[in-house]
């Protein structure tokens, strides 16, 4: 019995594969290698609690075995209805939490970010038969739904979009490029073991003609290649898993992270660690030095795990350009001498409240958290703490708010941010959820904010058609309306106002952000002298 097509472009029709599975039967096919000849591979990069989905399935037993040893969220995907209908059969009573559906991978039917692992044994040499325009149109669509349904995408524009890999591609100064990411609970020693795995295989992707011993130089984003301490793991209700750990920067500073493992490619929160000058340490360090001459370290030795949060310092772009928002309120200069009242919604590792708490001293905050972990996490691994002037609030911002814009003597404030990120992954909009911008919310915010006041909002959105109807919607509720795009993410910061005879021109605003950085450069004052609050606002719009 003949079952190999006539010609290789019958691998890409749905037709070949129904007459392929009825002619082949019940016994499995498996193309390229078996699960004990994977094996290997898969466990190293695949792990047992991720959520798997397997395109263009066919009869394999490789998500069979992968079941059997402890990976029970599977979900398979195949073109054909004859093979679905064989694998529900076979494993409807042996492997009851696993599904096999009827899908086209190209059009998917699943959310954004639905899984960890998408795998794909022979799927793609099916479908990539020629090089013909159509063809490669089709392979674009595969790998574009491969993309979208994967998760771990929020930061990782630069890899995940193809705008993003372009102008990757175009800063690094290549024409072709290849992007690995580095999963969590992989552990190399450093760059030269990386590149020790994978240059055969990067090779086997190089241009026709290509000299067979150039040499392809391998980048890093980050450098915390190797170098990741877990600190703490714990498990919240609302926010899932989590872990807070250290990693150590290309500058050689360590910084400690907040992610949560239902996104690990996302940074939650993010703060820079303070180099160990206590008197202990140079005591000790002078000891050691002492008695080991020969292997001596660098007087100015990075902070190792564990050391305290440097509070001047501001990790996150997005956070750099909110703060510098409040140079659009009247007189800046005067600003550390004035009462300023602020609503902070979510407060993640609370760097954002605690900087204005910290370089404002005649700030009053209420910072508003969901989530009561968060507050621990915060206190307890990021250096925030509460006090007179700064109060934390368990709540839903909504609700906060709601209760806040109902009362008969309500509170007015200066300022208020949202930096809140939904937890639904299927939205095309991460941060805020969509209803921190709808129409009656937003005229709650109004009520609470004083009429020369500023509503800072951190907008995540990749659906243009949803980002244009937030900014509309806002443009109703707060007429005088700016925005910032943060270069190399899709964040932008927007700053609203009520007074359209507020309006600045950018010179004028620049002018304020320098007047007001002025004021906290001044000695005595903790300052980051990389932090330029003025460059923060260059770029900035009015829509």
């Amino acid at each position: 019995m003949n079952l190999l097509p006539k010609s290789s472009r019958e691998f890409g029709s749905a037709e070949y594969w129904e007459k392929f599975f009825q002619l082949r039967g019940k016994r499995a096919f498996e193309w390229y290698g078996s699960y004990l000849e994977l094996c290997g591979v898969l466990h190293k990069y695949m792990k047992p609690r991720e959520k798997v989905l397997v395109i263009g399935c066919g009869n394999s037993e490789l998500s069979e075995q992968l079941y059997d040893v402890g990976y029970l969220d599977i979900v398979n995907i195949d073109i054909s209805e004859v093979v679905i209908k064989q694998m529900k059969e076979r494993n409807a009573s042996r492997r009851p939490q696993m599904s096999f559906l009827k899908m086209d991978m190209t059009q998917m039917e699943f959310p954004d970010a639905s899984f960890q692992v998408v795998l794909d044994k022979g799927t793609l040499d099916a479908v990539l038969t020629d090089e013909e325009e159509k063809t490669l149109h089709q392979v674009d669509r595969m790998l574009a739904e491969v993309g979208r349904v994967l998760q771990g995408r929020e930061t990782e524009w630069l890899f995940g979009m193809e705008e993003g890999r372009k102008q990757l591609a175009a800063s690094a100064g290549f024409r072709r490029l290849i992007t690995v990411a580095l999963h969590r609970g992989q552990r190399y020693e450093g760059m030269d073991s990386i590149q020790a795995e994978l240059s055969a295989r990067v090779m086997e992707l190089a241009p026709a003609g290509m000299p067979a011993q150039q040499q392809v130089p391998f980048l890093s984003v980050g450098g915390d290649i190797g170098v990741r301490t877990v600190q703490h793991q714990g498990c919240s209700p609302l926010s899932g898993s989590y872990v807070v750990e250290d990693v150590q920067g290309d500058d050689k500073h360590y910084f400690r992270r907040l992610i949560f493992l239902s996104n690990r490619n996302v940074v939650q929160s993010e703060a820079r660690l303070l180099k160990d000058v206590s008197h202990r340490a140079q005591k000790k360090r002078k000891k050691d030095r002492r008695k080991q001459r020969a292997d001596d370290t660098p007087e100015d030795l990075p902070a190792a795990p564990g050391r305290p949060v440097d509070k001047t310092y501001l990790c996150c772009e997005h956070h750099k350009a909110m703060i510098a928002g409040l140079a659009l309120l009247r007189n800046p200069e005067l600003l550390l001498e004035t009462p300023l009242a602020l609503l902070v919604v979510g407060l993640g590792g609370g760097s954002l409240p605690l900087f204005v708490h910290d370089h404002f001293p005649k700030s009053c905050i209420d910072a508003v958290e969901i989530d009561p972990c968060m507050l621990e996490v915060a206190t307890q691994w990021f250096g925030f703490s509460q006090s007179d002037r700064m109060k934390v609030h368990i709540a839903d911002g909504l609700d906060y708010i709601t209760s806040l814009a109902g009362r008969e003597a309500r509170p007015h404030y200066n300022v208020v941010m949202f930096d809140v990120d939904s937890k639904d992954p299927t939205l095309g909009m991460s941060c805020p959820p969509p209803a921190f911008v709808d129409q009656p919310f937003l005229q709650k915010v109004k009520s609470i904010l004083t009429p020369e006041g500023v509503f800072i909002l951190n907008l995540v959105c990749r659906d243009l058609g949803l980002k244009d109807s937030v900014l509309t919607g806002l443009k109703e509720v707060f007429p005088l309306l700016y925005v910032r795009r943060i270069e190399g993410e899709v964040n932008e910061i927007l700053f609203c106002q009520l007074r359209p005879e507020q309006k600045l021109a950018t010179p004028e605003v620049l002018e304020m952000a320098q007047a007001l950085e002025q004021t906290l450069r001044k000695p005595g004052r903790g300052w980051d002298d990389t932090y330029v609050l003025s460059d923060m606002l260059k770029t900035v719009k009015i829509v």
